[in-house]
């Protein structure tokens, strides 16, 4: 199929690794130009060497939870490749913290990186898309929004408030050609999980084995038998951003392995 995304100009948040640079990837073979959008420079300038041979791609170095972030980073979109298509909020992270260890300077940490962030680059983009017809925005949110655990609930908490931050945003601006969605990805061989100091260790350290004896425990409770790879999630993530997803408004698709077993 044709996701007819070529030459369409699209930002990816969190693109330097993991299910940010997937999606990049995904994008990039469909022919689509990019900004590729992280805190580290080097860290983008060797992602975007891995991208296809001929992608059109730029890198911007920025915190996306700095509060001038976002009109930057359109603004830097719009300045290379003369709009902004789509919009891809990838960037986040957490600590692997249970509710009783829980500071208040955490909670605000993870609000301010799953909802702050992604809400004001929304308000930057959904304007431009607007005038030009067309948009797409897609959050990378978390099976955790779906069902918040005390392991770790300031995350589960902002991934909640980052899905109904999808559902209104997309309310509004659908009527104008932005259409708003989310993916619900489960646990995910990504370097999220797999990096040192990642959440696979901090999970280690708290229940004993390595860090893949971890990602493997969270696979084995899954339907599916295993965690998803990058490209899996990165798959179902390309296919909202593009204008084949036309009559799909305020979703939230699960990408988990059938982790949520809930049928609504």
């Amino acid at each position: 199929m044709d996701l007819q995304l070529t030459g369409r100009a699209c930002v990816v948040t969190g693109g330097s690794s993991g299910i940010g640079f997937a999606v990049a990837e995904r994008l990039a073979q469909e022919g689509a130009r990019l900004l590729l959008v992280a805190r580290g420079a080097p860290a983008l300038a060797e992602a975007a060497a891995r991208l296809p041979a001929g992608t059109e791609v730029a890198t911007l170095a920025v915190d996306v939870t700095d509060p001038a972030a976002a009109k930057r980073i359109v603004d830097s979109c719009t300045a290379r490749f003369g709009t902004i298509d789509v919009l891809v909020n990838n960037a986040g992270g957490t600590t692997v913290t249970p509710m009783d260890e829980l500071t208040d300077a955490d909670w605000a940490s993870q609000w301010e990186q799953h909802v702050h962030a992604p809400m004001r680059l929304m308000r930057a983009a959904a304007p431009r898309m607007a005038q030009a017809g067309f948009g797409r925005i897609v959050n990378v949110t978390s099976s955790s929004g779906r069902r918040p655990s005390s392991q770790n609930p300031a995350y589960g908490v902002a991934k909640s408030g980052q899905l109904a931050l999808s559902r209104a945003f997309a309310e509004h601006w659908a009527p104008q050609g932005v259409l708003v969605n989310a993916i619900a990805p489960g646990p995910a061989a990504t370097e999220l999980w797999t990096a040192p100091g990642g959440m696979g260790e901090q999970v280690a350290a708290r229940r004993g084995g390595t860090a893949q004896d971890a990602i493997d425990a969270m696979g084995a409770g899954l339907p599916l038998g295993r965690v998803a790879s990058a490209g899996e999630i990165a798959d179902v993530a390309v296919f909202l951003c593009s204008p084949r997803a036309s009559n799909v408004v305020g979703a939230v698709w699960s990408v988990d392995g059938g982790a949520v077993r809930t049928i609504i």
